[in-house]
C-alpha cells in the first residue's frame, strides 16, 4: 500500500472511556484531567478497535484501521495476517463491586457467540494501586457444586462460595475462561485479556441504573461455562528476570498474552522481536522512547505499540518509571528462554499457564 510508512515506528493509542454503574468519578492520577466527572467511568480501553492512534503515520485512524493497514511485518511473523487485534488492555476504576460474572472459553464462544466475536475471554489483572480492604473474588471454594451455587444465588449469598483475596498494589491475578469472579472497590487494575467482550453476569447485587432498570443476567449460559472442578486462577507470584538496570518481572503468561513489569530510573535498552509486536503501558513516570528517528515523550496512563520490526530502542526516564510490557507469546520459546535465565520449572508452574 502506497500510504505505508517507510520504516516502523512506535505509536501511542488514545484511550476510550466507558461509563459503568460501578465506576469512579475521578481517574487521577493516571488521568489527572478526569476528575469531578458527571457520570462514573468504570473502564479506560487502551486498545479497543475504536481507539484512535495519536502519533505517527497512522495518527487519526482507529486502531482497527491501523492494524489492517500496517505492513504485516509490523504485526510480527506469527501475526502477519490482519485478523482481529489480539489483545485488549484496560484500566478498571471500581468504586463499587462489579457484577459476579464468568467468561466463556474459545470453544464455547465459537459455537454459541459468533455474533459477539466468537472468541473466549481469559484475562489477568495487575493492581496499579490498592487501598486497605481492597478485595477480589476469583474462583469457587473446593467442592462447590452447581446445585449449591444456584441455591446460594437464590439466597443472594453467592459471595460466600468464592475464594476471596486481599489486594495490595503490585499484586497480579490470573483469571482463566470459565472462572467466576468479581472485583471490589478501592483499587485500580490494569486488565490484559483476549480481545473479547463476552461476559455472562450471574449476580448484580440488585442494583439499578439511572433509569431504575436492572442489568441483564445470563445465568443459563453462565452455568454452561462455569468451572466447578477447580481452577488454576487466582493470585500468581511474579518471577524475577535478568535486567541490566532496574527491575524486570514476569507477572503471568498463557497462550493469549505474557506480561512483564519493568521499573527503572536510568535508561534501559531493548529490542523488538520480529515474531510479535509489543504493547507498553505506562503506569507511572515520564521520559522518552528513543529509536532511530526523533525521540518521543511518554507519560503515565499511556499505551504504546512497538512494531515487531522496530529493532533496537531505549527508554530514557525523566522520572522513575513503571511500565507493563505485554505481547502474544510462544509458550515453548518463552519457557526455554526463562529456564536459560535460571528460572526453575517450579516457578514457571505458578506463572506460566498452558
Amino acid at each position: 500500500m502506497s500510504g505505508w510508512p517507510k520504516s516502523p515506528e512506535p505509536f501511542r493509542i488514545e484511550p476510550v472511556f466507558s461509563p459503568r454503574i460501578w465506576g469512579a468519578r475521578s481517574l487521577a492520577p493516571l488521568f489527572p484531567e478526569k476528575t469531578n466527572l458527571p457520570e462514573p467511568i468504570g473502564e479506560a480501553w487502551l486498545t479497543g478497535l475504536d481507539c484512535r492512534v495519536a502519533t505517527g503515520s497512522f495518527a487519526g485512524k482507529t486502531l482497527g484501521e491501523a492494524w489492517c493497514e500496517m505492513p504485516g511485518e509490523w504485526r510480527g511473523t506469527r501475526l502477519a495476517s490482519p485478523a482481529q487485534f489480539p489483545l485488549l488492555v484496560k484500566f478498571i476504576f471500581p468504586s463499587d463491586k462489579l457484577s459476579i460474572q464468568v467468561h466463556p472459553d474459545d470453544a464455547y464462544a465459537a459455537a454459541h457467540e459468533q455474533a459477539g466475536g466468537g472468541r473466549g475471554k481469559t484475562e489477568m489483572w495487575h493492581a496499579v494501586s490498592a487501598e486497605p480492604g481492597a478485595k477480589v473474588f476469583v474462583g469457587l471454594k473446593p467442592e462447590v457444586t452447581k446445585e449449591q451455587f444456584l441455591e446460594f444465588l437464590a439466597a443472594q449469598k453467592p459471595e460466600d462460595l468464592f475464594e476471596a483475596h486481599q489486594v495490595k498494589s503490585g499484586d497480579t491475578f490470573f483469571v482463566p475462561a470459565g472462572t467466576p469472579h468479581t472485583i471490589g472497590p478501592r483499587m485500580v487494575l490494569c486488565e490484559i485479556q483476549e480481545y473479547s467482550d463476552l461476559t455472562y453476569r450471574v449476580y448484580d447485587y440488585s442494583r439499578v441504573d439511572a433509569h431504575g432498570k436492572t442489568r441483564e443476567l445470563h445465568i443459563e449460559k453462565a452455568m454452561e461455562v462455569m468451572n466447578f472442578s477447580g481452577s488454576r486462577g487466582g493470585k500468581v507470584a511474579p518471577v524475577s528476570l535478568p535486567a541490566e538496570r532496574g527491575s524486570r518481572k514476569l507477572l503471568a503468561a498463557c497462550p493469549y498474552f505474557a506480561t512483564e513489569r519493568w521499573e527503572f530510573r536510568a535508561t534501559i535498552q531493548s529490542e523488538s522481536d520480529r515474531a510479535r509486536f509489543e504493547l507498553f503501558v505506562v503506569l507511572a513516570g515520564t521520559g522518552y522512547i528513543h529509536w532511530k528517528e526523533s525521540p518521543i515523550l511518554y507519560g503515565g496512563g499511556q499505551c504504546w505499540l512497538i512494531p515487531a520490526t522496530l529493532g533496537q530502542f531505549s527508554l530514557q526516564p525523566e522520572q522513575s518509571t513503571t511500565v507493563l510490557r505485554t505481547y502474544v507469546p510462544d509458550l515453548s520459546d518463552l519457557a526455554a528462554e526463562l529456564q536459560t535465565s535460571g528460572v526453575s520449572g517450579a516457578q514457571l508452574a505458578h506463572t506460566v499457564f498452558a
